[in-house]
């Protein structure tokens, strides 16, 4: 899946021999039968509980945790307009995890966001990606220079605070704080956690829909205001948490939407196995293609921005999920309601023009009621 190559990895670029002889005969049989449209289920409410339950049971890992948030603050300071404090929570039975919690100055409640950071193949920083470091200096080079390379200099998060949004940004495993990970361990890890009868990707559907849950159950939160944002993997977690949580009510996904058959290509870099397990839920192929999955959330408002010099994504793999996309809304009497752009003069990248338009496009879909 999208992420810059370790160096360390030494897996040649064309990746002879990971693909077996016969794949074209597997393709082949991937006919997504539960997609919207071609499902024998007719009423949407109905497909889409079935869709979602069969996403679920895919994850492998419980849908039922209760366990309190519990939430616990530290390290409290002013930013530009907004309140910063970092927050430590429990998103499982398993552990906690600590997250940037972003308040805007004034009376709320105000809309939120749960922005949700990329790959990469850089594990030392994971919210710090998103959120300017204030309560570590030995992270702000790191993160400064990740901003610049793939935001122009801005910090997401501090962004969206600025603009009267609430934000909440956590570590998924394997960066940050959480046991960061180098890139060839990823597979490790994956492989183990599946051994345990659990998923590494499963896992971060699950802390994101109860992240989405805790921004839902804060007094200084609008719940019916929450939307999820994404860069390249994060991306995919927005649009996976927006089909499977209904505490979202938008969702932004920058630089992750392709249709399955689009990467499944010689030389793609989801063929390395690695980062591809973030965002791998065994099984899921014979039921739903990935924008089958997202449309799980329509008709809800929804921001898709692709870049058209993307190495990562094939042009027709894009252009058949936006497709497949636009159909659902459509079929909803929703066409409105969902924005699907090609950036043509964009590579795998979120700069400040792309950020403004969709920021603008986010207030909008998270506007007061009136």
């Amino acid at each position: 899946m999208p992420g810059t190559a370790d160096p360390s990895d030494d897996l040649p670029d064309d990746l002879p021999g990971v693909l077996p002889g016969f794949h074209p005969a597997l393709r082949d049989e991937l006919t997504f039968p539960l997609a919207w449209g071609t499902s024998p289920v007719r009423d949407f409410a109905a497909w889409r509980r079935a869709a979602r339950a069969t996403v679920e049971e895919h994850l492998l890992v419980d849908r039922q945790d209760d366990t309190p948030y519990a939430p616990e603050s530290a390290a409290r300071s002013d930013g530009d307009g907004y309140t910063r404090e970092l927050v430590t929570l429990s998103l499982t039975r398993y552990g906690r995890v600590r997250g940037a919690l972003l308040t805007p100055h004034g009376a709320g409640p105000f809309p939120a966001v749960l922005l949700l950071h990329d790959h990469g193949s850089r594990f030392d920083i994971g919210k710090e990606k998103l959120v300017l470091p204030w309560y570590d200096d030995s992270r702000l080079a790191a993160a400064r220079d990740w901003a610049d390379r793939h935001f122009e200099g801005r910090f997401l998060g501090d962004e969206l605070a600025r603009r009267g949004h609430v934000v909440f940004c956590a570590d998924a495993l394997g960066w940050g704080d959480r046991e960061p990970l180098t890139y060839p361990r990823q597979q490790a890890l994956a492989a183990n956690l599946f051994q345990l009868g659990s998923s590494l990707a499963g896992l971060h559907a699950r802390e994101d829909v109860r992240a989405a849950g805790f921004l839902a159950g804060l007094a200084r939160v609008d719940p019916r205001r929450i939307a999820a944002v994404g860069f390249s993997m994060g991306g995919y977690r927005a649009w996976q948490t927006a089909a499977l949580s209904d505490d979202v009510a938008a969702a932004v996904s920058v630089c992750w939407m392709t249709g399955l058959k689009g990467m499944l290509v010689p030389g793609n870099n989801t063929l390395r196995g690695q980062s591809a397990f973030h965002m791998l839920h065994p099984g899921l192929a014979r039921h739903l293609d990935l924008p089958d999955v997202a449309s799980i959330a329509a008709p809800r408002p929804m921001l898709f921005l692709s870049g058209g010099r993307d190495p990562l994504f094939t042009a027709e793999g894009v252009r058949h999920a936006h497709a497949r996309l636009r159909a659902v809304w459509h079929s909803r009497g929703a066409a409105d309601r969902l924005r699907t752009e090609i950036w043509r003069d964009v590579g795998h990248a979120f700069p400040r023009r792309m950020q403004d338009e969709a920021f603008r496009w986010l207030e909008s879909a998270t506007a007061a009621p009136a």
